[in-house]
């Protein structure tokens, strides 16, 4: 149980279907996945579901020779395990888009859609310009193959989490500005 095993021998491991592997990865990196599901709105059973599906997806890219490190094995298999519960909230609930296009009509309903439109709009200037691009070709419609040619980019894979973790910081950025309670109160 103890025993330290390179991302190479975890690789083979998962590959070859070795249950001392697969045990041990159950051990080491549930916890970090179990963490942030709960954190963001998961159950237990809920982990579970994320941990076997990120096994499956990291044992599909190894087989399918996709696997593109370009971190540790436990960050890239927490990125494949944060994606697939993110992707399991969004079917879950239906997310509200931020919107920021402005309404043709002006009401007082529209009061929150504006200071909504400002906090975003002053969280994105505070982005890095990487992370605004991403955010602009995306919003253009472009492919994340697209995207990861034109910002030179290892994969379709890493374009898709540089979009994701470049619209957390957004986000972030959003909620601590001190105009975003304001908007919150409006929502109530």
């Amino acid at each position: 149980m103890f025993k330290k095993y390179s991302d190479i021998n975890i690789i083979e491991g998962v590959r070859n279907q070795d249950d001392k592997i697969l045990n041990w990865l159950y051990d080491n990196y549930l916890q970090s996945v179990k963490s942030y599901v709960l954190k963001n709105n998961g159950s237990s059973d809920d982990v579970s579901d994320v941990f076997q599906e990120s096994i499956i997806a990291l044992y599909k890219q190894i087989t399918d020779d996709n696997l593109n490190l370009t971190t540790d094995l436990k960050g890239y298999f927490f990125g494949i395990a944060r994606n697939v519960w993110n992707a399991q909230l969004r079917k879950k609930q239906k997310t509200i888009e931020l919107k920021v296009d402005l309404p043709e009509e002006e009401s007082s309903d529209d009061q929150p859609n504006h200071i909504l439109e400002r906090v975003i709009s002053r969280a994105f200037q505070k982005l890095k310009p990487d992370q605004q691009l991403i955010l602009n070709l995306f919003s253009e419609g472009d492919s994340y193959e697209e995207i990861a040619l034109r910002m030179d980019l290892k994969s379709e894979i890493y374009a898709r989490r540089k979009k994701y973790l470049s619209k957390e910081s957004l986000l972030e950025i959003a909620k601590k500005d001190p105009e975003y309670q304001e908007y919150l109160r409006f929502l109530k």
